[in-house]
């Protein structure tokens, strides 16, 4: 996936805004303040941060090689580096953007999640990938 793709797949998300607030090289997505993704824009490496469950981040690095601990000083635990330049599919891409977000919604408080508008996908239908 290219990164003006994946771009404007953050940005189709309710509420999502993107900033640069730490310099030209990193894209920074957020939802009502909050980071819900990273897409670095230095070296040869086309990768974002994407926020995950800690299990689950596990089982999806042990089954993608294109699925790491996020590199840089994000907590390992919670964010994965997923690669958008080394085969994964699209729709992994686009399942785990969607996951980070609802973990960054599900984040903040009841007046901010009213505030934004209906997710426009079926959650059970986004069901896990493995």
């Amino acid at each position: 996936m290219d990164i003006e793709r994946f771009r404007e797949a953050c940005l189709a998300l309710p509420g999502a805004v993107e900033e640069m607030p730490f310099g030209d090289d990193v894209l920074t997505l957020k939802v009502a303040g909050k980071c819900f993704a990273f897409v670095s824009l230095r070296g040869d490496d086309l990768d974002a941060y994407l926020k995950c469950e800690p299990e689950y981040a596990l089982q999806l690095r042990a089954h993608y090689e294109a699925i790491t601990p996020a590199r840089s000083h994000l907590n390992r635990q919670h964010w994965n580096s997923v690669y958008l330049d080394r085969g994964l599919p699209s729709a992994v891409i686009l399942h785990l953007l969607r996951h980070s977000y609802r973990r960054v919604v599900a984040g903040l408080s009841r007046s901010q999640r009213a505030q934004l508008p209906p997710l426009p996908w079926d959650e059970e239908l986004d069901s896990a990938l493995l």
